[in-house]
């Protein structure tokens, strides 16, 4: 995850007011931010940092905001013991006061009920109440939150205390004191969780997250963090997931809702006393003690591995998930930390997390579907890099130009240094601690480096910058994507170029068929079979994987599977009568009609073999048994098996054509039976009268019976003259 800063202001500068900016809130719809600075309440333009309005409600420094879940109102409270009640035009509609300066507001995300915490005491103001219920409390209130329902709110107190209130201002709950000031808390506001999250900022350098059964009014054992700094702010994403802390280390820092921390967000030249995400964005604002605000775009960067059809990946920051994209089933690994690196190889699995690399293993090779990964070695210690490579017994770290090999206990065994930087490496198998890696460099060199071996071996040069590479299944071509989105194919033995197109982000050799490339780019799937024209359908996202007929996608976090037709190609390979290669083809995934297609031109074409394994594969009796004649026919010397070819034509019902062969073959004889069994005496006529020698009396007579048998007088009446048994077999009863 990294951090990309939109905008800030300085508001000291800009407002000629001093003061450190106490607190920031977005409304419900992320497109206002409200600033509470000096005296003075300030409403700026999310996107820009445009302020829109300039409030000055307030006699003196004010404290704290709460934005209401409908979007209606928000309101301000601060040193002068008052509270403010605005529209979301911002207009002041409302005022109420404390007897102390008001130190916390929050309103209800259920009933828009607002909760003022003061010095002294706490308050609740409703728009359909004209009154102000108010309750003493023992201690200062520093903080409030609301829980996801809406039915208690908790206030934590200046001696560390923390007291959960329901509606009414009954305490139902107590937390045991901390023995310092507890700054901020914040109710997770996630609806899916068991029980009430709640996270709470203390000032003796802990934050803990605590598990709350409201329904019992218990608690679980508290997760308790130490920081080296006192945390001033802690709130939740939207979505629960993540929370962001603030505080005297000048750092606003992502956490899950666990408390693990993840990563920093922004380092400033003072205190953080606020941070606030923005709604449903992966956006954060901070105000900070020397005056200024801040708006930070947080970039979550993908973190995956994939090998065949086995895809892992990286959730909420600290699980892995490992997804079969076949059969789509899924098994989550919980590292409780912040996983930073992933790759899979095999049975292998490599997570780096930020002191150790965790290494994780199948029971067993063969067992395909097999998810239930057990932890193998753990490597203690840091290691940092740009890319991480999993083989059978090794990790392998990619530092810039450095390749360095680590075996599973650490211990360093072999390093190369390259000329350029590494910007894509890559496994392509080989025995176990034997196995061959390509990197693709920044100059455009490719090369090969076996585990085993100190020495790269050049491949191929290319004359731009590797952004993407793969080697077919018979390690015969290389594809490589360049940083001029350059898709270009080399043979690896003679460093020939082969093909050449542009538009595409990266590149997948089929991992079952050695003529097919896929490639994205520019909303497009680009399929290239052999050397047919290239094949496009409309596609987002990029191609990480082929398998057959699925092309496997990468739309942002998601890992998409799309079935391919291959139809296209088996037609193509047919008409150059390469029946070998479309049958390959043809196993990935096509429909009946196209193998019986295949099997029939194959047997027609002489490729034996195919057609029976075509057959087989729609389960064809008929032309089984025909194929197994036909090898029979074979293996009698002399015998010609154009009649049995002429055969299938006719299963086609060709007619015309299997007579054709009949003929060539010197079998009329066969062609006047086919036409007889088919009652089409004028075609068995038109063969007896072009062959020589052939008698049709027999001929003349199986018509006459036909038609005496079917009272076709018509019929029976138009057969030729002469031949006295045929004028016989007409004469009417």
């Amino acid at each position: 995850m990294r951090a990309v800063l939109t905008w800030q202001v300085n508001i000291q500068e800009r407002e000629t007011i001093q003061g450190p900016v106490y607190d920031v809130c977005f409304n419900p719809a992320g497109n206002h931010l409200v600033v509470a600075c000096g005296s003075l309440v300030l409403v700026y333009d999310a996107n820009d940092g445009v302020l829109l309005h300039r409030l000055k409600g307030h006699k003196e420094t004010v404290y704290c905001l709460s934005y209401s879940k409908d979007g209606k109102r928000f309101s301000s409270g601060g040193a002068d013991k008052c509270v403010i009640i605005w529209k979301n035009t911002c207009e002041g509609i409302l005022k109420y006061s404390h007897n102390d300066s008001i130190q916390s507001l929050c309103y209800n995300p259920v009933t828009h009920q607002l909760a003022s915490v003061s010095c002294t005491d706490f308050g609740f103001w409703s728009p359909d109440q004209k009154s102000v219920s108010k309750f003493k409390i023992p201690s200062k209130g520093l903080c409030c939150s609301w829980t996801s329902d809406g039915q208690y709110l908790a206030i934590g107190y200046f001696d560390g205390v923390v007291s959960i209130r329901a509606k009414d201002g009954s305490e139902k709950l107590r937390l045991p004191s901390k023995e310092s000031p507890v700054w901020s808390l914040c109710f997770n506001p996630s609806s899916d969780e068991e029980t009430d999250v709640l996270v709470v900022a203390c000032w003796n350098g802990t934050v803990s997250v605590h598990s709350l059964d409201m329904v019992n009014l218990k608690q679980g054992p508290p997760k308790e963090r130490k920081v080296d700094f006192d945390a001033c702010s802690a709130r939740f994403f939207s979505n629960g997931e993540y929370m962001v802390v603030g505080g005297s280390n000048n750092k606003a820092v992502l956490w899950t809702k666990d408390g693990v921390q993840l990563a920093p967000i922004c380092q400033r030249e003072d205190w953080i006393w606020a941070a606030a995400p923005r709604p449903r964005q992966n956006y954060v604002a901070v105000g900070c003690n020397d005056g200024t605000v801040a708006l930070y775009q947080l970039v979550f960067s993908t973190v995956h591995g994939l090998y065949q059809d086995r895809y892992v990946y990286r959730d909420y920051m600290t699980d892995v998930i490992i997804q079969h994209l076949v059969t789509e089933q899924k098994a989550r690994i919980k590292c409780k930390d912040h996983v930073k690196k992933i790759a899979v190889y095999k049975s292998r699995l490599a997570v780096q997390l930020p002191d150790k690399v965790l290494i994780y293993e199948l029971p067993s090779e063969e067992e395909e579907d097999n998810m239930q990964y057990r932890k193998r070695e753990t490597i203690n210690k840091a290691m940092d890099c740009n890319l991480l490579v999993v083989t059978s017994q090794h990790v392998i770290l990619c530092l810039e130009r450095k390749l360095q090999l680590y075996s599973f206990k650490g211990d360093k065994e072999r390093e190369w240094v390259l000329d350029a930087v590494i910007r894509y490496i890559k496994v392509v198998g080989g025995p176990s601690r034997r196995e061959g890696l390509l990197a693709g460099l920044r100059s455009g060199e490719v090369v090969k480096i076996f585990i085993d071996n100190p020495f790269p071996i050049p491949v191929v040069q290319h004359t731009s910058a590797i952004r993407c590479l793969d080697l077919s299944c018979t390690r015969r071509r290389l594809a490589i994507v360049d940083e001029q989105s350059a898709v270009v194919v080399y043979d690896v033995q003679t460093r020939e170029k082969l093909f050449e197109d542009k538009n595409a982000n990266s590149v997948a050799w089929n991992s079952v068929l050695e003529d097919q490339l896929c490639y994205s780019g520019k909303d497009q799937l680009c399929i290239k079979t052999g050397d047919f024209p290239v094949h496009r359908e409309r596609l987002q996202g990029f191609v990480v994987g082929v398998r057959g007929s699925k092309v496997f996608c990468l739309h942002y976090l998601a890992m998409n599977t799309v079935n391919v037709p291959q139809s296209a190609a088996v037609y193509r390979y047919i008409e150059k009568r390469n029946f070998s290669e479309a049958y390959k083809v043809a196993c990935m995934g096509v429909t009946d009609s196209d193998w019986r297609l295949l099997a029939v031109q194959a047997l027609l074409g002489g490729e034996v073999d195919v057609a029976e394994r075509s057959f087989i594969r729609v389960r064809d009796i008929k032309y089984i048994d025909l194929v197994h004649r036909i090898r029979a026919a074979r293996k009698v010397a002399g015998t010609d098996d154009q009649p049995l070819l002429a055969e299938a034509v006719a299963y086609q019902n060709n007619f015309g054509e299997a007579a054709r062969m009949l003929v060539k073959a010197g079998r009329p004889d066969l062609a006047i039976k086919m036409y007889s069994d088919l009652k089409r005496w004028e075609d068995a006529r038109t063969i007896a009268g072009q062959a020589q020698g052939m008698d049709v009396k027999e001929l003349i007579r199986g018509q006459a019976q036909w038609a005496l048998d079917n009272r076709d007088w018509k019929g029976g009446a138009g057969g030729p003259g002469g031949g006295g048994g045929g004028e016989k077999s007409w004469t009417s009863p």
